[in-house]
């Protein structure tokens, strides 16, 4: 124990202190509730129309929008092929496929060119949104497969991106990671809300889930298992919980503020509206969908940002702690560079809720939470060390708190289960509950650290690089893309 007046000066701080910490838990799971609650809500009304979708008939329908896909690539030679087979194979009527070439410095050209057998064409491209990398070539196949095979200099995941804006053809555009498998229906059923509403709906995005463990046979998701290893294993968990709680929760109040980059759904005269993707932002995706809403409120005009929870994106999750350390560190950036680019429209009532809530929401709770987290730990322990800490409420503070975070994931799993049942065996199942435990347990823990590192090294204007990850591949011998149906330019 510390005597005097510095150890009751410290125990004064920290007790108020304490009582900060227990209003922002408070505040903070209060939020995950209500989005819980609006999560559920939005999945029963889902689960109700689902009979009467009608993906057949808009299938066969002219009126159904044409839909490029694009794939910015930037060394992803194990996997690049499996994935463009899978998405070639898409159940859509018209569609094509531009896999943009950022400058790899791997073999994911030739990989490309040896299985699609690619020629280059000359091909005139308008700048209708700026792009700093030099375009190199165009190339697509033999054959008649709507595939475009786009080489250019490096210059990052949106200035590949904005290459594929212009050169795609199509009024829709889709941004699809190329560590992605999609399920054969995906881009169909993203797409549904741009027939249902089209006047309105301006983008459409996705869920996202961890790949790694799954069956893989023609670049198709056969079966849905949990990964061999606890760390892609609690990130399924985390996956689940982020795309069907809080993402759903936000597209139900209409607040939607990200679509994933690993798979999004956009009107192409929007995306050159506002300029394409913003250069030199690690979080172009979040930034995209921001700025669109204050685009569209700035011009009064009526929209909506969907998120669609049936359509899955299958992506290969980090295996090993340090490439997971940094892809929290530049999540966290992207997330802080985001919020200051569009920090015009915080609290702006002319923003509507997206700039009232939403992007307040993110600050104090997103980006802040693990600044509180760590130096909450950080004052619990100083706490205990001059005796301002009560041992009994703190105990109960932390098992409150775990026993929360645990039920968030398990109440995912349970609606996830509920809507879809993707885990047939009990065993995946009971690793997936187990991981809701684990999770709260020292991962959580250890990714706010990560987080407060990405904030810190945003606050000191650390360079700024796209960041690559080792990709081991779907694997799965990959079936030949299915013909297009009759009449379709494919």
């Amino acid at each position: 124990m510390i005597p005097g007046p510095v150890a009751d000066a410290a125990v004064a701080f920290l007790t108020g202190f304490d009582w900060f910490v227990l209003g922002y838990f408070l505040a903070l799971n209060s939020g995950y509730l209500v989005l819980l609650v609006l999560a559920s809500l939005e999945f029963a009304r889902h689960l109700r129309r689902l009979p009467f979708a009608g993906y057949d008939e808009a299938y066969a329908s002219p009126l159904t929008l044409p839909v490029s896909v694009i794939v910015p690539a930037h060394d992803e030679g194990p996997g690049i092929v499996d994935a463009v087979k899978a998405m070639l194979s898409l159940r859509y009527p018209e569609f094509e496929i531009l896999v943009v070439d950022d400058g790899s410095t791997d073999d994911t050209f030739a990989r490309l060119v040896e299985a699609f057998d690619l020629v280059e064409v000359p091909r005139v491209v308008t700048p209708d949104v700026p792009v700093v990398g030099r375009l190199v070539s165009v190339s697509v196949p033999r054959s008649a497969l709507p595939l475009v095979v786009v080489r250019k200099e490096n210059g990052g995941k949106a200035d590949a991106l904005n290459t594929g804006i212009n050169v795609a053809r199509y009024p829709l555009v889709c941004m699809v990671d190329a560590d992605s498998v999609l399920d054969p229906d995906a881009l169909m059923t993203v797409s549904k809300p741009f027939a249902d509403d089209p006047g309105r709906v301006v983008a459409t995005g996705g869920v996202v889930r961890a790949a790694n463990g799954c069956t893989v046979s023609g670049g198709r998701i056969v079966e849905v298992r949990m990964p061999r290893t606890w760390l892609p294993r609690i990130q399924v968990v985390e996956y689940l919980r982020a795309f069907l709680m809080g993402r759903s929760g936000w597209s139900r109040l209409g607040a939607l503020a990200i679509i994933s980059g690993a798979f999004g759904l956009f009107r192409r005269d929007i995306l050159l509206e506002v300029g394409g993707m913003a250069h030199g932002c690690i979080g172009e995706d979040a930034d995209l969908v921001i700025r669109i809403h204050g685009h569209m409120r700035r011009t009064q005009r009526p929209y909506r940002v969907v998120f669609v929870a049936e359509p899955v994106a299958w992506t290969e999750v980090p295996t090993s702690l340090k490439v997971l350390a940094n892809q929290r560190r530049r999540w966290h950036r992207g997330l802080a560079q985001t919020l200051w680019r569009n920090r015009s429209m915080m609290l702006n009532p002319r923003y509507g809720r997206i700039g009232l809530l939403t992007l307040p929401y993110y600050l104090v709770f997103e980006l802040l939470a693990p600044v509180v987290e760590v130096v909450g730990v950080s004052a619990a322990a100083l706490g205990f060390f001059v005796g301002a800490v009560n041992v009994s409420f703190a105990v109960l503070f932390v098992a409150v708190a775990l026993a929360y975070g645990i039920l968030l994931s398990i109440a995912s799993l349970a609606l996830e289960e509920f809507s879809f049942h993707r885990y047939r065996r009990w065993r995946d199942l009971a690793l997936a509950v187990g991981c809701a435990f684990i999770e709260n347990l020292g991962y959580r823990q250890l990714t706010a650290v990560w987080r407060l590192q990405g904030l810190w090294a945003e606050l000191k204007g650390a360079r700024v690089e796209w960041g690559t990850m080792s990709r081991e591949g779907f694997g799965g011998p990959a079936a030949a893309p299915q013909p297009a149906p009759a009449g379709s330019p494919r």
